[in-house]
């Protein structure tokens, strides 16, 4: 009986340990492959010129809590940026990736101290050491007084847990409404509603003209005093009394309307203090966006660079609306969005090219807010937006760059969209006098003699507008419109120089400019961020009409081919944004995104496909200077995110994806309505990164690309690589 009860219990020992063992390693491997947050580090685009957001949102998050460094510049266009050495608050709104300041609003800065009240005396050091950032958390010690200031945040509501190290009856939150990142506040208010909470606004200008925000601050402690000059002052104080390692949490809800929808905003998103459930909420969150797609990669750099270029896409646009769905319109009033979500941070310039023919994959559930929005702008301030950021129309960067985005979802078969109202908005936009439009009407061209800068890349970007306009006007059986804008897209023929092969400005007469000592690597007043190198290849929506300006085909090939070799610097002139060369061709900015898939258009694919690999491979890493670039709110991660995949959509709208050469082992794409769509490579390495032949569901495809079509109706796409040129 001894033995008996001895073998089970050792039985029933070794049943149990082997049962545990089983339940933590489906545990572990469950969470391991479910956990695609843990495969983002947001830190990469944080050094060198990337530009992007540190701190805590959601996707598509109204807030984006983090700091705001003492620093300022051109590499500090985030608030943030990897050699920064101090902070001087922690704003509850930020931009990611954009080439100019705005935002960091309604700063806050924990101290035991008593601080003047500026932007130096408030800054403190810190190091990355004592830095944690994942998605929806930021957490960092302020080595002043070694408070630990962690925060996470819903969509409106950002929530902070200031821990500080000794006790005090004079720990302090500092209100800071001076000083943000790269703006002027114009106007401010703060006050005290009761023990625990403040409200107030502030109103800004700078790259958007006139932004408001309104805001209340709760604290989880009673306020032992609240300190401020006056309701107008920037400044405000709110002291407490704390244990040693006591902390205080601090939760910040924003609106674009008043303090009343703010106080509604916290109210619905985040009522209660339980700081580690927002954080695993926010977490949960950005697994959900993050899962839209799933992938396998060869190698753990390649999965961290692409998931984190994931996270950095669904940044923006941005929710800007309260949750009752009032929202500022550009117009300076309250609307209500009804049966839609308002957004703001439109980059379109940038995100055109990639961002939004990945949306149109991924995102196809928030496609119908994306177009409701972009007409509301157009009904409110007569014109589609160009660059819109909070309300306000900051007529950043040239071209009609929504038409495309608007004419890419129409074409595709968006519901939920007015075709009609979206085709006024396109030729409203497009025949307007502002912005050099008057000389594309009179002339069909943007003229350098008239005192238009930037001729030749507005007319090019309007050219591509023009077609994407045609192309709904047939839709929408507009005829006469559809040949209008057909024909004043084909313009870019007469900018194309036969003798210097680029595209060059033209004159009232139809002259080039005389420039005995002209040099296609020089950036111009011509050209915007780019040189005639970069911009020749500017004709995305007529690719074959492009080849047919040289003199054969092959004279285009070996054009293209120079790109990649040209020597030369950019002149005295050039903008820092043309970055990432190889050659003339400059992958850290967006006017050359297309460039490497044209050899599709000339029969030279593997040319495609051997470029696209090094663009990956060496202009972008998993370290903070992992971007060549400006992340441009999404477009450089774009850009990565479907070239990894094998896809780029090259025309400016209607659903041809062009093949490249994908990375991924097996990518299942969520394209909405229950459907996948994977993809699959078979003999992927290093050196074999030409495509031997692809097969879409089985049938082996005779052209280099496939239709947006193929892709939502969910099947497989199959990839079979070799290394042989």
């Amino acid at each position: 009986m001894y033995i008996c009860r001895e073998f089970n219990y050792k039985t029933m020992k070794r049943i149990l340990f082997f049962f545990i063992l089983s339940f933590l390693h489906s545990f572990i491997f469950y969470s391991f492959a479910q956990r695609l947050t843990d495969y983002v580090d947001p830190m990469i685009g944080s050094g060198d010129h990337g530009h992007v957001f540190v701190g805590a949102n959601v996707p598509h998050g109204m807030v984006n809590a983090g700091p705001t460094q003492l620093e300022t510049g051109w590499d500090w266009c985030s608030g943030y940026h990897y050699d920064g050495r101090q902070i001087v608050g922690f704003g509850q709104m930020h931009l990611s990736g954009t080439g100019c300041s705005d935002l960091g609003d309604i700063s806050l800065m924990p101290t035991l101290h008593d601080l003047e009240l500026s932007r130096e005396g408030l800054a403190t050091t810190f190091s990355h050491e004592r830095e944690i950032v994942k998605p929806g958390y930021y957490a960092v010690t302020l080595n002043r007084d070694n408070v630990r200031a962690e925060m996470t945040a819903t969509q409106r509501v950002a929530f902070y847990r200031y821990t500080f190290p000794r006790g005090s009856n004079n720990a302090r939150i500092i209100i800071d409404l001076a000083n943000a990142v790269g703006d002027r506040m114009t106007e401010s208010r703060i006050y005290q509603l009761d023990d625990y909470t403040l409200a107030g606004y502030r109103i800004s200008h700078g790259w958007a003209n006139r932004q408001q925000v309104y805001f209340l601050i709760s604290f989880s402690h009673p306020i032992h005093n609240f300190l401020s000059a006056s309701i107008a002052s920037p400044y405000a104080e709110a002291t407490f009394e704390v244990a040693p390692g006591e902390s205080v949490m601090t939760k910040v809800a924003l609106s674009p309307t008043n303090e009343a929808a703010a106080r509604m905003n916290m109210a619905v998103e985040l009522p209660g203090w339980d700081f580690e459930a927002t954080c695993k909420q926010a977490r949960d969150k950005w697994d959900a966006e993050l899962g839209r797609i799933s992938a396998t990669f060869r190698t753990e750099r390649e999965r961290r660079i692409f998931y984190t270029a994931l996270y950095h896409f669904l940044y923006a646009p941005v929710v800007w609306n309260d949750v009752t769905g009032d929202y500022m319109g550009c117009d300076g009033r309250i609307h209500h969005a009804a049966d839609f979500q308002n957004y703001t941070t439109w980059s379109l310039w940038d995100t055109y090219r990639a961002a939004h023919p990945l949306a149109t994959i991924i995102l196809r559930d928030k496609l119908s807010d994306y177009a409701k929005t972009m007409l509301r702008i157009f009904d409110e301030q007569g014109e589609l937006p160009v660059w819109h950021l909070m309300s306000n129309e900051t007529y950043c960067m040239v071209g009609c760059p929504a038409v495309p985005v608007l004419a890419d979802m129409v074409l595709k078969g968006v519901e939920g969209i007015d075709y009609k109202h979206a085709f006024r908005a396109m030729k409203e936009s497009l025949m307007k006098d502002n912005r050099s439009l008057n000389r594309m009407k009179q002339y069909g061209w943007v003229t350098w003699d008239t005192g238009d800068g930037e001729a030749v890349a507005k007319s090019l970007e309007y050219y591509l507008a023009d077609w994407s306009a045609a192309q709904v006007a047939g839709l929408v059986g507009e005829k006469q419109d559809s040949i209008y804008f057909h024909n004043r897209s084909m313009g870019y023929k007469r900018m194309f120089d036969k003798e210097k092969l680029c595209m060059r400005a033209l004159s009232t007469e139809g002259k080039f400019r005389d420039e005995p000592d002209f040099n296609p690597c020089h950036q111009t007043r011509d050209y915007t961020e780019g040189n005639p190198w970069q911009y020749t290849w500017l004709v995305p929506h007529d690719v074959k009409g492009l080849i047919a300006c040289f003199p054969s085909q092959q004279a285009f090939i070996n054009r293209l081919d120079a790109l990649f070799e040209a020597d030369g610097d950019l002149g005295e002139n050039a903008n820092p944004d043309i970055t990432g060369l190889i050659g003339q061709y400059a992958h850290g900015n967006e006017p050359s995104h297309h460039i490497l898939y044209l050899y599709n258009y000339a029969g030279q694919a593997r040319k495609t496909q051997q470029r696209v690999r090094q663009v990956m491979r060496e202009l972008y890493t998993d370290q903070p200077a992992g971007l060549c670039g400006n992340e441009d709110v999404g477009q450089m991660s774009a850009w990565y995110i479907l070239s990894a995949l094998g896809l780029y959509q090259v025309e400016p709208c209607g659903g041809r994806y062009q093949l490249g050469s994908p990375i991924v082992e097996e990518a299942v794409l969520n394209v909405g309505e229950g459907k996948t769509f994977t993809i699959r490579t078979h003999g992927n390495s290093d050196e074999a990164v030409y495509v031997k032949e692809v097969r879409l569901n089985g049938r082996k495809l005779a052209v280099p690309y496939i239709d947006y079509r193929d892709i939502i109706a969910g099947g497989t796409l199959d990839f079979y690589m070799c290394s042989k040129h």
